[in-house]
């Protein structure tokens, strides 16, 4: 098994805590993992995205062309990865942001209202979280329980506040998808 993933939006949005997040929790549970970011020299607001990929055998590249699922948080993004995405992948939108449709049969695509959710929650930084929720629900690549163990275990102390809106906000995106 190997699962290739790009999550990717503004700077700011969160996309390389989402990823990292994802990597610490498959390497949690006993996976090969990368975790590459990109981000151009503008930060808050300019491009922000990153690969991981998962594996349960050592991995040959950790470069990431035609990933088996997508997190898209900014229109940009819906541009540049939903074409990219293998055939029988999963692409999640945060459909908050996004307003165009993906025009393909041959993917999974998850539209949630990431940013509203986050909103309502009381933290709209919280939408790249949701997304991750969504994408681990949707690809079973790993338990979401997981996520949120990684989630208590990395957690910055700075951050520690934000844990249980954390979770509440894993909880939303994995309930959105069915």
């Amino acid at each position: 098994m190997q699962e290739e993933i790009i999550i990717s939006g503004f700077g700011g949005q969160g996309a390389l805590f989402a990823g990292q997040l994802l990597a610490y929790a498959a390497m949690d549970q006993g996976y090969h993992v990368t975790w590459i970011p990109s981000y151009g020299p503008e930060m808050r607001g300019g491009k922000a995205r990153c690969t991981v990929v998962i594996s349960d055998e050592e991995i040959g590249s950790p470069l990431v062309r035609r990933p088996s699922s997508a997190i898209v948080l900014n229109i940009p993004s819906m541009e540049a990865f939903e074409p990219a995405v293998k055939p029988g992948g999963v692409l999640v939108v945060n459909s908050s942001l996004v307003p165009q449709k993906s025009e393909r049969d041959d993917i999974r695509v998850f539209y949630l209202p990431a940013t509203d959710i986050a909103t309502e929650l009381g933290n709209v930084r919280l939408a790249n979280v949701v997304c991750l929720g969504a994408l681990v629900r949707a690809t079973g690549i790993l338990p979401l329980e997981a996520v949120k163990q990684a989630l208590d275990k990395h957690l910055p102390e700075r951050y520690r506040t934000l844990l249980a809106l954390n979770n509440q906000a894993l909880d939303r995106g994995a309930a959105c998808v069915r």
